[in-house]
């Protein structure tokens, strides 16, 4: 994983959704025990990283990842983030200040249970003046010891470069999917020639991807669903990703059955920059869906046909 010295599997476990509703950027009602079956899941299939942050569910994700982990057999790399607070209404704000980022990665080592951190990302470069001192910080907190490495999400390569004058930039998390590929223009060959480990999120679009997104199941989905009021869950967004959809699946079908999903996954997983890919899950029957992408590589003619796709509908 770039220079950090870490060895991760293809894919990693993302927590966003666990981290359940009731506040403004969650995906509905999550039951807990689903979601710590669901990571028992994601670890006995042979994923060994855990991509969470103290915003999902303002703060039960990590506490919900801390529980599963606890007593297993070997400890899955627990990574999250800083920027993020919430208040007592649990409305989100950045906050990029020094002693906030002290008192978000205490907070998070608490839910957690763990000492070191093996990562800590900064989750958004807002405000854009606060970068720096933010990532001062981290550098800090890595000399002590109290975070094993550091990196940022949604940066840009100027923002990378600004922060990385003050102590390397170790890691990327960008969104990076055939919904949303615009890092692949700068920002993903940039971290390869910088060495820059690379971990994207979203790589089936947030479900549009996986063949099973619906206008029906979109106008099901619960009120605090953030998805509801995004137009890529729209037409004419929406039709364009079904019929992505439908493509990957045929794909899949000749690589022995895999689905959609797991054929997404695989197109970004085939980018040289990209070290691994999270996938969120809410079950263990998602994890089962998607757990073909850890071998699953698309050849030459199957890349070749999925850029035919794009350039006929961008």
């Amino acid at each position: 994983m770039g220079r950090t010295g870490l060895s991760v599997t293809p894919v990693g476990l993302g927590t966003w959704a666990i981290g359940g509703g009731g506040w403004e950027f969650g995906w509905g009602p999550q039951d807990d025990r689903s979601s710590r079956e669901t990571i028992g899941r994601a670890l006995g299939v042979g994923i060994n990283w855990i991509d969470t942050a103290p915003a999902y569910g303002t703060g039960h994700a990590e506490e919900v990842v801390g529980e599963a982990v606890r007593g297993q057999p070997a400890r899955p790399h627990l990574f999250t983030k800083v920027s993020l607070r919430w208040d007592a209404h649990r409305k989100i704000t950045h906050d990029l200040r020094p002693e906030s980022i002290r008192a978000e990665v205490s907070e998070s080592r608490r839910r957690l249970g763990v000492e070191p951190l093996d990562l800590v990302q900064v989750h958004w470069p807002e405000p854009d003046a606060g970068i720096e001192d933010a990532w001062r910080a981290l550098a800090e907190l890595k000399d002590q010891g109290v975070v094993r490495h550091i990196g940022v999400s949604n940066f840009s390569v100027a923002q990378m470069e600004r922060v990385g004058a003050i102590a390397p930039v170790e890691t990327l998390q960008p969104p990076y999917s055939l919904v949303q590929p615009e890092v692949e223009t700068e920002i993903l060959p940039y971290a390869r020639q910088h060495g820059i480990g690379v971990i994207v999120y979203s790589p089936m679009g947030c479900g549009l991807l996986t063949g099973a997104m619906t206008p029906e199941r979109v106008a099901r989905m619960p009120s605090d669903d953030w998805r509801r009021r995004d137009p890529e869950f729209r037409e004419p967004r929406l039709s364009r990703h079904r019929a992505l959809a439908a493509q990957l699946a045929e794909i899949g079908a000749a690589h022995g059955g895999r689905s959609a999903a797991e054929v997404a996954i695989a197109w970004t997983l085939a980018n040289p920059a990209v070290t691994g890919a999270i996938v969120g899950a809410r079950s263990p029957e998602q994890v089962d869906g998607f757990r073909g992408a850890l071998t699953l590589r698309l050849t030459p003619a199957e890349l070749a046909s999925v850029d035919a796709f794009r350039s006929a509908h961008p």
